[in-house]
Parts: C-alpha cells; sequence; structure tokens
C-alpha cells in the first residue's frame, strides 16, 4: 500500500510540473482580476494558485473560502450554467468551472499506467464534460487569447482530434490561423459536413489574412501619375489640363469667348508599366505550412494587379499548377499536401518552362532549400534561369515574422550565381516586386 501511495505521489509531483507552466500562464495572466478590498484580492491571489495547482490542492487552497467537499461542489456545479453572480459564491463557482475546465485539458497529463486517471475525462465533476460542452464554457470562462491557447493545446499536444471530427464542435471553434495550420494538417481525416465546415473556417482565416494585408501591399505598387484614372485628389500637381478642355469645349461662350469649366478633372497616381511576369513556386513540406500560407495569399492579390501577370506551383517530390485557382486561397490552401520529398529541381525545371519574357519574368522560391534529389540540378537549372535575363528570388521563409531555417550552404551557392536570396516578411516582398516593376 505504501509502495503505491508513493507512486502516486510520484506522479502526482511529476504532472504538476508538466503542467505547472501552461496552467499558470492560463491561469495567472489571464484571469479576470477582480476590483475589490484587500482580502478580496488576496483570496483571488490563493484562486489564482489554487488553478496553477489543480483540485490536489484542494485540502490547501480553498477557493474564496470553500470547503472543497464533494458534495457542495457538485451542488454549485449545477448551479454554474447561470449568469455569474457578483459576489463570493459567483466568484466560488465561476473559479471552480475554471478548474474544471483546466483539467479536462491538462488533465490528461495524468499517466495511465499508473492508473491515476482511469479515462480522459477523469476527476469529480469532469464526467459531466463533453468537447463541445467544454469548448462553450471555455469561451464564457476564459478571454479570447486564453481560449485559443486552450484550444491549440487540445490539438498539438493532446492530439484531441475530435476538435476537427465532429461537426458540433467545429462549429464552436474560433477561426484563427493556428487553427486554419491544423485543419491543413489534418484535412485528410475530414469529410462530408465537417470538411465543408472546415473550408468555411479556411476562407474566413484567408480573407482576414487578405484583408491585413492588401491594402499595405498595394502601397508598393502605386505612387506615380496614371493619366488614364482620374482622380478625387484635387491637387494642381494632378491637374489633367488636356481632358479638362476637352470634356468643357461644349461649354464654350461663343459671345464672352471664353472656355467655362463646368468640371476640372485630375489624374490619379500610380506607377506606369508594363506587364511582369511573376512565378511563386512554393514548397510544400511541412516545416513551411506558414510560408505556404502567406504564399497562397500574396499570390491572389498580385493576381488582382493589372501589372502583374501571377502564376503560383507547389511541389514536394511532385509539381502541381494551381495557377487556374490563384483568384481562390481557399481552393489553394486546401490543395496542398503537407509532408513528403522536396525535389527543388524539379519544380524550378517546371517554373523555368513558363518563361517566355526572361527581362520582365520574376521567379520567387520559397522553400528551407533541403533539397531530396541533387543539389547539382537544382545549381544547374537556378543558373540557367538567371542567365537567362529572368530574376530568381529565394525566399526562406515568407510569413509575418520572417524566421528562416534553412540550408545555409544551398542559400550561399544561389546567391553567388545571382539570385537574391533572404526572408521577407509579405509587405518587403510587395515593396520588392514594387521596385523591380518601377
Amino acid at each position: 500500500m505504501a509502495n503505491n501511495l508513493t507512486s502516486q505521489n510520484t506522479a502526482n509531483n511529476f504532472t504538476l510540473q508538466n503542467t505547472a507552466n501552461s496552467k499558470s500562464q492560463l491561469a495567472v495572466d489571464n484571469v479576470t482580476k477582480i476590483e475589490s478590498d484587500n482580502h478580496k484580492d488576496d483570496q483571488e491571489i490563493l484562486n489564482r494558485w489554487r488553478l496553477v495547482l489543480g483540485k490536489y490542492a484542494a485540502d490547501q487552497i480553498s477557493f474564496s473560502g470553500a470547503q472543497g467537499k464533494k458534495g457542495e461542489s457538485e451542488n454549485r456545479q449545477q448551479r454554474a450554467g447561470q449568469d455569474y453572480a457578483d459576489s463570493d459564491a459567483g466568484e466560488e463557482i465561476r473559479y471552480m468551472d475554471m478548474e474544471q475546465a483546466l483539467d479536462f485539458l491538462y488533465g490528461r497529463e495524468y499517466d495511465e499506467a499508473q492508473d491515476i486517471r482511469t479515462d480522459k475525462q477523469g476527476g469529480s465533476g469532469n464526467a459531466q464534460l463533453t468537447v463541445p460542452y467544454w469548448l462553450t464554457k471555455i469561451k464564457k470562462l476564459f478571454p479570447k487569447r486564453t481560449v485559443e491557447i486552450m484550444e491549440r493545446d487540445a490539438l498539438e499536444r493532446y492530439h484531441m482530434t475530435e476538435l476537427l471530427t465532429d461537426p458540433e464542435v467545429l462549429r464552436k471553434l474560433e477561426p484563427n490561423k493556428e487553427l486554419l495550420k491544423t485543419i491543413l494538417n489534418l484535412k485528410h481525416m475530414m469529410k462530408g459536413e465537417v470538411l465543408a465546415l472546415a473550408r468555411e473556417i479556411v476562407r474566413k482565416v484567408a480573407e482576414e489574412i487578405t484583408r491585413k494585408l492588401e491594402q499595405q501591399l498595394q502601397k508598393s505598387f502605386f505612387g506615380k501619375i496614371n493619366r488614364n484614372t482620374s482622380s478625387p485628389v484635387k491637387s494642381v500637381r494632378n491637374l489633367d489640363m488636356k481632358k479638362t478642355i476637352r470634356m468643357n469645349l461644349k461649354n464654350y461662350d461663343m459671345e464672352q469667348k471664353q472656355l467655362v469649366l463646368k468640371q476640372v478633372y485630375f489624374n490619379a497616381r500610380m506607377k506606369k508599366f508594363n506587364i511582369w511576369h511573376v512565378v511563386i513556386c512554393v514548397d510544400e513540406s511541412g516545416s513551411m505550412l506558414d510560408s505556404v500560407i502567406h504564399s497562397a495569399v500574396m499570390a491572389g492579390i498580385f493576381a488582382k494587379m493589372p501589372m502583374l501577370d501571377t502564376k503560383l506551383v507547389i511541389f514536394d517530390t511532385n509539381v502541381v499548377d494551381l495557377s487556374g485557382y490563384i483568384s481562390d486561397p481557399v481552393e489553394v490552401l486546401m490543395s496542398i499536401q503537407l509532408g513528403g520529398g522536396t525535389n527543388i529541381a524539379g519544380a524550378l525545371s517546371y517554373c523555368e518552362r513558363l518563361i517566355d519574357y526572361p527581362s520582365k519574368t520574376m521567379v520567387v522560391l520559397v522553400s528551407d532549400l533541403y533539397e531530396g534529389g541533387s543539389y547539382q540540378n537544382m545549381y544547374h537549372i537556378s543558373k540557367g534561369i538567371i542567365e537567362s535575363g529572368a530574376k530568381l528570388i529565394v525566399l526562406t521563409a515568407l510569413d509575418m515574422e520572417a524566421n528562416p531555417s534553412y540550408d545555409k550552404n544551398a542559400a550561399a551557392q544561389l546567391a553567388d550565381m545571382g539570385a537574391f536570396v533572404g526572408a521577407m516578411t509579405p509587405e518587403e516582398l510587395a515593396e520588392f516586386i514594387g521596385k523591380a516593376v518601377s
């Protein structure tokens, strides 16, 4: 018996150590502060520590004066469906619900082999929770940022794939980029209604990323006078004298022998351009997922710009031309197959065949440069693209952080050939291409 107790205590300590960081971030940093007297402030600190330590600290730390008795806890949990009253009892119930929600997720750290947990929902009261009900509760109990952390931990750390295979659960998830990445990793498990819901989440997140980037990206392409488009900005330097005279000739006063200007026209400011051809070639290996997402969004934005003819190619060991879907990021993202090998030489060879006007073509390779085939073939084809007069831009990362992990030797070799090699944010890529177009 003593050995069993020792084993259980050891496992409990191990569990607390493994979950303390996650739970402290969620419980200490994100619980809404209570503006009250000093006594309540002290009690709130104890409540937060209780959330960090979990239910095994119930005998030492009580929630807002609660005695931690099972019957009392269960009775209060039954009342938790109502809004939390602004009282000690209401706060106690809220903290109990928080502990239950945290334990439902982070209690999965317990070693089942030690028989501490008999199922994934063990613990007093937790058997009442289902995944959909848990999602509803955490959105009520915690701030949005905390909910996103818990959802991410559920998917990535504890592999709760039911979050993406149960329609009821999927409807409750908060659309964000982390959820998008998880869907792209697990979309092979989806079908029917679940797949349709997943596509809707992908659409919402892709549209949100596009909105954030589009206005800023277009500024990189516009600035000089466009004499074909009128502008509502009335500035002397933008005055279109020829159009103003031409459009007002009908108002000429024969008696006074003067032109009456009923409408004055101004030029829009926009860079002059000839069509440039941009081929975005994206490595779809798992480590490049952030770059894949931003490449798909960027290609869609570029496709709307009249000065660019944009194509999109993705590759692993095979090459897939998605140019026909470039205006629909959802189709692009749902078409990728993460993982597999990497044949950069094969992808560049395909892109080389798309070059019709080398002096007006940019090939943008988004890859970590870890070639699965022959590096010499990759260098040979890259050299051919550069010597043709086309610009070869090698991006080792394309996302908002632009934190690259890549083959530095391959990057150096390509840079020595004349390729531009670097990691960029989407804004930096737009600026780079905008300068080339101008």
